[in-house]
């Protein structure tokens, strides 16, 4: 670690980890209110909330939950309990904005555009105050710490499964869309999370 980092307090880890599932959860609504898809674990429950009669949250959870001992065990106590609040802090606000905001009607590009930008600087956030909403993104913070992958390429490959699953639920339309947005959401980590770029710890 350069002598120049400066390592987050307490209080600034809790303050992004909340901004950071704030931020997130917000994506995910307008996602969801689009009839969306998105990469990882997040659009693999958005596909599952089109079929399934259970809340996102829920749903978020529990495809989650196979990911958290790969946490534990490759990266530590400290991440994996800083990413099991975060994804219990997302599946609460997934179910608090429908209830702000009641349903909406977005133009479908509008919603994609916003709803993975929103997520995408929620997830950089995230990352920077070592926490993550599991998934995907242990997997490419993984292989970013052992082989310096960019975690946000790394995703945007591991993505791209997700959303051509989507073709089954979705049109054609809105997956390409969907496309779009995941790789939009990846190219914020990918050109904002280089190793050794930014110095909080």
């Amino acid at each position: 670690m350069p002598p120049s980092a400066v390592r987050h307090s307490v209080v600034e880890d809790v303050l992004g980890i909340l901004t950071g599932t704030f931020a997130a959860s917000l994506g995910l609504f307008l996602l969801k209110s689009s009839e969306a898809v998105t990469g990882g674990t997040a659009g693999l429950a958005l596909l599952l909330s089109y079929t399934v009669p259970l809340p996102f949250g829920v749903i978020f959870t529990a495809v989650n939950l196979p990911f958290f001992g790969l946490a534990i065990w490759k990266k530590g106590w400290n991440f994996a309990l800083r990413t099991g609040a975060a994804i219990a802090l997302v599946s609460v606000m997934a179910s608090l904005h429908p209830w702000a905001f009641g349903s909406l009607e977005l133009d479908p590009a509008y919603g994609v555009a916003a709803g993975n930008l929103l997520a995408g600087v929620g997830l950089l956030i995230l990352f920077r105050h070592k926490s993550s909403l599991g998934g995907f993104n242990i997997l490419a913070l993984l292989l970013q710490d052992k082989l310096k992958w960019r975690a946000g390429y790394v995703q945007m490959v591991l993505d791209v499964a997700i959303v051509l699953a989507a073709l089954a639920l979705v049109s054609p339309l809105m997956v390409l869309l969907s496309a779009a947005g995941a790789t939009l959401l990846n190219l914020i980590l990918a050109l904002n999370h280089r190793p050794g770029r930014y110095l909080g710890k």
